[in-house]
């Protein structure tokens, strides 16, 4: 795409550029929800949508008029009052809410004026985004983004009739419902968009937003959209080909897959069946060349199921349909043919019986398609339709084949983008098989093997490359050199590895712990680990050491079987030798020589809880989900979790607080297992520290800042410190208190006899046990509080009644 730049305007520098108010246009699904993550990041949002046009029977009740403000304000408040309800929650945090500001069209297009950015979000219809863009132009003030979040209109029709500096300021911003936790947000800008514009919103939505920013011509759908809607379209036509169920394609299209656990008709369900029928028929229209583009006529099946309103979750059925019964809910699976909805079916596939038991994804991909059932002729039939697609898309919808991986990794949640998944199954094998099912891919692909090049992509000290077809060669990802991804480390000989951690060299005398275990518990083998890799930095001189990784979850917390069995085995000794050794790793995080930085992001629960909060600084990204959650398991958290709250009532306590209030809000947050859904909420709830732990909003680049928060501690003169002996706590002064209320749970049916014997020996802990009156005691000393309390609820049958759960179900049991 050519982006001219004009002379006649001035555009600010991206890098003199600051945002620091929003404005929103249009409240609904997707407005309501760009607003929460612009507060989320800490900005101040105004969020305005059109005035009623009459009085609800409430608002006659209460004796408003249309005139009145409270009415005026209603569409967009209460757009705003639903997205802070709905779950998964759009926002950090509640209290962020307080930044977001609604208004109306008609009232308030003043505050424009007072606006940085302005994001367009209105009805997908031309006319109306005009005539919207005609009101901006005559309220903004000069310099002002404008953006449109439009996913299908052509973005340089938006602006027709619009003044030079206008559109020289102006670009499509395509974010992903929802925009907090879906990664992509495409930049698409017009001829007229400056350059600087361009440049600013690329980092900017990388920075501060924590998006995959993906720049994208102004071609129908975009890029996630055209290659994700393909793909769907694809399935219909191949199922009908095969004579397959939708549960069918869902068993194979899931997570066994790298796909998400919604699969293909699932998400359509949950996205919209006239959402996508609406999708697939405009690039239908607006693709005459798509040599593909009979894949986007849409079944006859499927335009009846619109025709009969049957769109998915927003009209109560779609592919699927809930319906109650006496054994509760079920759910129904519609039949194509007969349009009725029956009974569930298992599908049953042997490449499917054979992938299970595989955790590497490429290596489960590899089976899934090497078999020779209906699930890997489907499979095959889906990649050759795929792969065939995506490379005659370059240099349509994109010049560079990363840009289409990384849409579709952002934005439709695959855990590999096409090309990747290419080439994990081999290129030059696919290709082959493609050829002799009739889908020959674009001439670049015999181009680059011709050259000798066996994969598109390759890791070189510690840089991930790209084949760029353009110029025939290997080039490194731009904007990725400030990321450590750790799968660009593999093809260099670790540090150390043992079969739970590996230690990586990350550049600038800092080391890399990563976990490998599954779903990273912590066992022995970490443990040893993390000692081995400080041992490392303080015997040789490196500058510290990152505990983290690439994985989607940091750590799911101890190894739960292991403790089973010993409970089992009623091996007390083991048990207590286990406890010791993770206590006095997480105490050599708080204390060693050099200093050590802990990356959490997605579950980080239990002991990956507790090693959080022994880091001399947490760097947590913005999507980390922590607690201490043992209580579920039976126990107590015993690796210095609850040692660290009590401590931290103490500290709160010398700086001039009351410390009994804060030890009633740690012992519930531990006594209720509860889990923070952001670090933002972690931060509030006392896991996090102010001033002492930072957020990262985009989770690509958790190790690189985490490896910055390294050298700066490293730099300003890290000290080792000792262990404290100077924890106030106070003993029977509130643990009497502490005892009556968590009697009182259980006597009012919030509590079990069990978790009342639980949260006791939480109390006794934080309160410092049986003591007669405040006193000051050491870490150590609360550190076998803790060992004691962890081994007595581990002799009780109910807690190895709720381990087995767990470790059966996934689920905790309440007995």
């Amino acid at each position: 795409m050519t982006v001219v730049l004009e002379k006649t305007v001035s555009v600010a520098p991206a890098t003199q550029r600051k945002i620091r108010k929003v404005a929103v246009l249009g409240s609904g699904v997707m407005g309501s929800r760009i607003a929460c993550h612009f507060a989320n990041i800490g900005l101040q949002v105004v969020l305005l949508d059109i005035v009623p046009n009459a009085l609800t029977p409430a608002e006659e009740a209460q004796g408003l008029s249309l005139s009145s403000l409270k009415v005026r304000n209603r569409i967009a408040n209460d757009a705003l009052q639903f997205a802070l309800k709905s779950n998964p929650s759009p926002i950090y945090s509640k209290n962020l809410a307080s930044r977001i500001t609604v208004g109306n069209f008609e009232d308030n297009m003043s505050w424009l004026k007072e606006c940085d950015w302005i994001v367009e979000a209105v009805i997908e219809r031309l006319d109306i985004k005009r005539s919207v863009f005609e009101r901006v132009e005559q309220n903004r003030k000069a310099g002002t983004l404008i953006t449109s979040n439009t996913s299908g209109i052509p973005i340089h029709l938006l602006c027709e009739g619009r003044s030079e500096e206008f559109r020289q300021h102006f670009c499509g911003t395509h974010f992903f419902n929802p925009p907090r936790y879906l990664k992509l947000l495409e930049i698409i800008p017009t001829p007229d968009t400056h350059a600087e514009v361009t440049r600013f919103l690329m980092n900017y939505g990388d920075l501060y937003l924590g998006k995959t920013t993906v720049l994208c011509k102004d071609t129908p759908a975009f890029i996630a959209n055209r290659i994700g809607v393909a793909s769907i379209m694809t399935v219909f036509h191949v199922m009908e080909q095969l004579d397959m169920t939708f549960e069918e394609v869902d068993a194979l299209t899931g997570t066994i897959a790298g796909r998400p656990k919604s699969a293909t008709f699932r998400t359509c369900d949950v996205v919209g069946l006239d959402t996508l029928v609406k999708v697939a028929n405009g690039l239908y229209e607006n693709c005459p060349n798509d040599e593909a583009r009979a894949m986007f006529v849409v079944p006859d099946y499927v335009n009846q199921m619109v025709k009969n309103n049957w769109l998915g979750d927003k009209s109560g059925q779609g592919f699927f349909k809930k319906v109650k019964g006496d054994g509760g809910k079920t759910i129904l699976t519609l039949n194509r043919k007969t349009m009725d909805y029956e009974a569930q079916q298992k599908p049953k596939f042997k490449c499917i019986g054979d992938a299970k038991p595989i955790d590497n994804l490429k290596d489960r991909l590899r089976v899934l398609h090497g078999g020779s059932d209906k699930g890997s002729k489907f499979l095959n039939t889906m990649a050759y339709h795929l792969f065939q697609y995506v490379s005659n898309r370059i240099p349509e919808i994109a010049e560079e084949i990363y840009k289409i991986d990384d849409a579709l990794r952002a934005g439709f949640g695959w855990e590999l983008g096409p090309f990747e998944y290419w080439e994990t199954l081999g290129i030059q094998k696919m290709v082959s098989e493609m050829e002799a099912f009739g889908k020959r891919p674009a001439q670049w692909v015999y181009d680059m093997l011709a050259k000798g090049y066996s994969s598109f992509y390759l890791s070189e000290n510690g840089q991930r490359k790209v084949y760029n077809p353009a110029t025939q060669s290997y080039e490194t990802i731009s904007g990725t050199e400030s990321f450590i991804i750790l799968d660009n480390y593999r093809n260099t000989a670790p540090i150390w590895s043992n079969k739970g951690a590996t230690i990586h060299n990350i550049g600038d005398g800092v080391l890399c712990v990563e976990f490998h275990t599954k779903m990273n518990a912590i066992g022995s083998e970490i443990l040893q680990g993390i000692h081995k890799a400080i041992d490392i930095a303080e015997q040789q001189g490196w500058n510290g050491v990152v505990i983290g990784n690439d994985a989607p979850n940091f750590s799911a917390g101890a190894n739960l079987a292991m403790i089973l069995m010993l409970a089992i085995e009623q091996e007390y000794d083991e048990l207590d030798f286990a406890i010791r050794a993770f206590q006095q790793t997480t105490m050599r995080v708080r204390y060693s020589g050099i200093p050590v930085v802990v990356a959490p992001r997605g579950l980080t629960l239990g002991g990956g809880c507790e090693t959080t909060m022994h880091a001399n600084s947490a760097v947590a990204a913005a999507e980390t989900y922590i607690g201490l959650v043992e209580v579920g398991a039976g126990v107590i958290p015993a690796g210095g979790g609850t040692k660290e709250f009590a401590l931290r009532a103490s500290d709160a306590y010398y700086a001039g607080d009351i410390q009994v209030p804060a030890l009633q809000n740690y012992l519930m947050h531990i006594a209720t297992a509860k889990v923070a859904t952001s670090a933002q909420e972690a931060l509030e709830m006392g896991i996090l520290r102010k001033g002492i732990d930072q957020i990262v909003v985009n989770d690509r680049r958790l190790l690189a800042e985490a490896k910055q928060a390294v050298l700066n501690l490293a730099e300003n003169g890290y000290v080792a410190t000792a262990p404290r002996t100077d924890i106030q706590v106070l003993g029977r002064t509130a643990l009497g208190t502490f005892y009556s209320g968590i009697s009182a749970m259980r006597f009012g049916g919030y509590a079990s006899e069990h978790d009342e014997f639980i949260a006791q020996k939480v109390a006794y802990v934080l309160c410092g046990g049986d003591l007669s009156q405040a006193t000051k005691v050491s870490e150590q000393y609360l550190l076998d509080l803790e060992r004691e309390a962890f081994l007595q609820c581990l002799s009780t049958r109910k807690t190895l009644e709720r381990i087995q759960s767990i470790l059966n179900t996934g689920k905790p049991l309440r007995n």
